[in-house]
C-alpha cells in the first residue's frame, strides 16, 4: 500500500468533507489512518478571504451592527454611500476594528468545507481543494528529493580530493576507483555534485563528459485520473438501472494502416443504425 495519497484520493476527501464525514470514516474508505487525513487537511488547506453575495470579506465582530461611514477619508477607492463595512478594506483603516475568528477552524475538520453557513459567511475561510492539495504535495515531494544531501564540510572535503587530481588528468572514474574509501559517495554522485558547481572543477574540465549530448527523455503523457471517478463501466451500468429509458449512442474507429484511411462508426442501439464516416489520419510531429 502506497503511503502517499492519490488525486483520486484526495478527491474522495474532498467530497466527504462536503458530507461532514469523520475522519475515521474517510480514512477506512481510503485504507489509511485517521490521523493520516487529519494531517492532509490540516497540511494542505489554505485561507481564503471571501464574503457573500453582495457582501465583501469582512471578518470583524461589529460588521452586522456598524453604521460607521468615511473611515478612510475621502480617498477611498471603494467608498459606500451607506455604510463602511460593506467595503472590502474598511477592516483596514478602522480603529475598532476586532477580527471575528470561526471556531470551526479549531476543531475536526478544521476546514469548511461541510459548512452549512459557508455561503452567509463573510469571515477568513479554511478550504480544503483537492488539485491545489495535491499540487502542494507534489512539490513538497519533489523538493525533498531534490537538493544537496551533504554539508560543506563533506563537499569542501571531497573538492580537496577530486579538484587537483581532475586538473592533473585524472578521469572521475579513475579518482573514485582509487579513492573510494575517502570519497564515501557514489560515482554518480560526484558527477552530480560538478554539475552543481560545488568544486573548483567544471564539466569543461572533464574532456570526455563534454563530447557527451545530454540523452533525449521522452516526454511522459499523464492523464488526470481524477476525471475517472463516478466514470467507470460500472458506474455507467448503475446509471442505465436507474434510468432505462437512456438513449444509448456507441462511436468507434477503426484504423488499417499508419497514416492511411480510418473509420469514424457511430451505432445508435436502440434504433440498430450504424453510419461510418472514412477520413484519413493526420499525425502531429512530436
Amino acid at each position: 500500500m502506497s503511503k502517499f495519497l492519490s488525486y483520486e484520493d484526495r478527491m474522495i476527501i474532498a467530497q466527504r468533507l462536503q458530507e461532514n464525514a469523520s475522519f475515521g470514516a474517510i480514512g477506512k474508505e481510503l485504507g489509511k489512518d485517521r490521523t493520516t487525513i487529519a494531517k492532509e487537511i490540516k497540511k494542505y488547506s489554505y485561507d481564503k478571504k471571501s464574503g457573500r453575495p453582495g457582501y465583501p470579506y469582512n471578518p470583524c465582530k461589529f460588521r452586522a451592527t456598524c453604521k460607521a461611514k468615511r473611515i478612510c477619508g475621502t480617498s477611498c477607492t471603494h467608498q459606500s454611500a451607506y455604510k463602511c463595512s460593506l467595503c472590502s478594506e474598511c477592516t483596514l483603516h478602522c480603529s475598532d476594528f476586532v477580527e471575528d475568528v470561526c471556531s470551526v477552524k479549531n476543531k475536526p475538520p478544521y476546514v469548511c468545507n461541510g459548512c452549512s453557513q459557508l455561503s452567509k459567511c463573510t469571515l477568513l475561510k479554511r478550504i480544503y481543494d483537492p488539485a491545489d492539495a495535491h499540487e502542494r504535495a507534489h512539490h513538497a515531494v519533489s523538493e525533498a528529493r531534490t537538493g544537496i544531501m551533504s554539508n560543506e564540510d563533506d563537499i569542501a572535503r571531497i573538492n580537496g580530493i577530486i579538484s587537483p587530481l581532475v586538473k592533473n588528468g585524472q578521469s572521475l572514474h579513475q579518482i573514485y576507483l582509487a579513492h573510494v574509501d575517502e570519497l564515501m559517495c557514489s560515482e554518480k554522485t560526484l558527477y552530480n555534485y560538478v554539475d552543481a558547481q560545488l568544486f573548483d572543477i567544471r564539466n569543461i574540465d572533464l574532456p570526455r563528459k563534454v563530447k557527451y549530448r545530454p540523452r533525449y527523455k521522452k516526454p511522459e503523457f499523464k492523464v488526470d485520473r481524477g476525471c475517472r471517478i463516478e466514470r467507470s463501466y460500472a458506474d455507467f451500468q448503475k446509471y442505465l438501472g436507474a434510468n432505462p429509458e437512456t438513449t444509448i449512442v456507441q462511436m468507434d474507429s477503426v484504423i488499417g494502416r499508419v497514416g492511411g484511411k480510418c473509420l469514424l462508426t457511430i451505432h445508435f442501439v436502440e434504433s440498430s443504425l450504424m453510419l461510418a464516416f472514412c477520413g484519413t489520419q493526420i499525425h502531429q510531429p512530436l
